[in-house]
């Protein structure tokens, strides 16, 4: 067996590799990042070869809650022995509090947990771990920015938190904390030490103005998961959605409510994103979406005015813009509704934002309610896809979110005539093929 050595030329931000060095990486199109690496290759027989081996004996690893219900939810069931997730968001948001929270959970049900920090001294962390009553005995902490020595004794420890991987560095790096090669290194000693000694770990990462985490983009492929933490800071409610999971799906939401004794689950979201009112005026429309396995009910409102100007203006918040678009002119074409004189403004209450085509038919909806100046029932919701030939189309798992309008004192809802779902008691399934007949039943 004989060895050869190579030049391997590698990109710090996305790691793209090369046999010859550019000053601009192809990949990633940054200037300067493409560094050399040694790589050794090896000819001949050799011992690491692969050995197959069948799926039947590979066991499936475990699994510890992190004693809040709500984010085992986003997880897919709790942290994964040996796994690690990447959770980032904005400064302030809560972060830190919540993976505090984790930590202090875990440790009262008797798991020894290790809460590592390089941005906050033991007296910060102490005082709100004291404030929202977390101080345990098998929750320890460990202060410090150098990641190898944080590591040094890791036995025992059923869960890890880093906060931040920005903010420490390895010694095996010369660059300062936060560089793309120092995050790198760090990230890649936390994952060989988490697979290594089965223990999940959770790393803080920071996020860019752009709202993507702060580092190589290689970092998110390194993890096994990555969860986003957003919320508006002048609300009390934050979110956490899974962006990547190997363990789990990428649908469900998480949703809490920040309070003086930490961040605390909301129980029934839908309350959230509507709060019902006797008051009827034209433009709202109900319409009930699918977060993951959650239903949501979402009220859309519409405002329609006229223009003076040519060049009517669209606005929409929770709502793509060019969703707006699209659905106005199909009114316009199919149904002879036209806004071409009329500005018109859109709004999802509550700061929620749509992402499925399932609450198509409740835009619609509000959108003809305000341009005819048509107040909808109150008692109505509608859940439906719509084409760009007016058609109304089926959308995935309707019985959930019919059961939840009815939970919340709905009497109709209009659905696509092409859905195959059972007649519920307490409220009433109204099928409609296209938008034509969808407004013909609204105006009677």
């Amino acid at each position: 067996m004989s060895n050869k050595t190579r030049n391997v030329f590698e990109c710090s931000e996305c790691g793209y590799t090369n046999s010859a060095w550019t000053g601009r990486c192809p990949n990633c199109q940054g200037w300067g990042t493409i560094l050399k690496k040694e790589s050794s290759v090896r000819s001949g027989n050799t011992s690491d070869q692969a050995i197959p081996v069948s799926l039947m004996k590979i066991e499936s690893p475990g699994r510890s809650s992190s004693g809040i219900l709500e984010l085992d939810r986003v997880l897919g069931g709790g942290f994964v022995n040996g796994g690690v997730v990447l959770i980032g968001g904005e400064p302030g948001i809560g972060k830190s509090t919540l993976l505090l929270q984790v930590c202090g959970h875990m440790a009262s049900s008797g798991i020894r947990t290790l809460y590592l920090s390089g941005e906050e001294s033991p007296s910060q962390i102490a005082l709100r771990a004291r404030r929202l009553g977390l101080v345990h005995k098998d929750l320890h902490l460990s202060c410090g920015n150098v990641i190898e020595s944080l590591l040094s004794d890791v036995l025992d420890y059923g869960l890890i938190v880093l906060d931040s991987v920005q903010a420490v560095k390895s010694e095996a790096e010369n660059s300062w904390p936060g560089s793309p090669t120092q995050v790198r290194a760090v990230s890649q000693l936390c994952v060989e030490t988490a697979k290594a000694n089965s223990i999940p770990m959770v790393l803080i990462g920071h996020i860019t103005k752009e709202g993507r985490i702060a580092g190589p983009m290689l970092l998110e492929h390194m993890v096994d998961t990555v969860l986003g933490f957003s919320g508006d800071k002048t609300s009390s409610y934050r979110m956490v959605r899974a962006v990547k999971n190997r363990f789990g799906n990428t649908d469900e939401l998480g949703i809490f409510e920040m309070s003086g004794g930490g961040l605390v689950p909301v129980q029934d979201p839908s309350r959230l994103y509507w709060n019902k009112t006797d008051s009827s005026v034209s433009g709202v429309a109900m319409s009930v979406l699918l977060e993951g396995s959650v239903p949501l009910i979402v009220e859309i409102q519409s405002l329609s005015c006229k223009t003076s100007f040519p060049y009517p203006k669209r606005a929409s918040y929770g709502i793509d813009l060019s969703k707006i678009y699209l659905l106005t002119a199909v009114l316009d074409k199919r149904c002879g509704i036209s806004s071409f004189n009329q500005d018109i403004y859109c709004n999802v209450t509550g700061g929620m934002v749509i992402r499925e085509p399932g609450a198509d038919l409740a835009i619609v909806a509000s959108l003809a309610s305000s341009v005819m100046d048509m107040v909808l029932p109150s008692d109505c919701c509608f859940i439906g896809e719509v084409g760009l030939a007016g058609e109304i189309r089926p959308v995935s798992r309707l019985m959930p979110r019919v059961k939840e309008a009815e939970r919340l004192g709905f009497k109709k809802v209009f659905v696509s005539s092409l859905e195959q779902i059972v007649e519920i008691n307490d409220i009433e399934i109204i099928r409609v093929r296209n938008l034509h007949d969808f407004l013909e039943v609204l105006r009677k």
